[in-house]
């Protein structure tokens, strides 16, 4: 089950306020192989080890958020910064 559009579009950046939306199958490719190489961190310097079906990216794309069970999680602290995957 996918996570909700209606959520998404009414869901912003804790940090920047800035809005979110669902990372494209290629972005989460990306993301994917960078987390499988073990060089992508959280915010709070932890290592991201789980691989992801869902993901919202901030519209600007500077910050990542994962979606668990189709529940988005939008703690600052678990904020990846996406200039890790350039």
């Amino acid at each position: 089950m996918a996570v909700s559009k209606d959520l998404v579009d009414i869901l912003c950046c804790p940090l920047t306020k800035v809005p979110v939306r669902l990372m494209t199958g290629e972005e989460l490719k990306k993301l994917n192989a960078a987390i499988g190489s073990g060089s992508l961190v959280q915010a709070d310097g932890a290592k991201v080890a789980e691989t992801m079906e869902e993901a919202l990216i901030t519209e600007d794309g500077t910050r990542i958020y994962k979606v668990k069970e189709s529940i988005p999680i939008m703690l600052k602290d678990q904020a990846i910064d996406a200039a890790q995957l350039a």
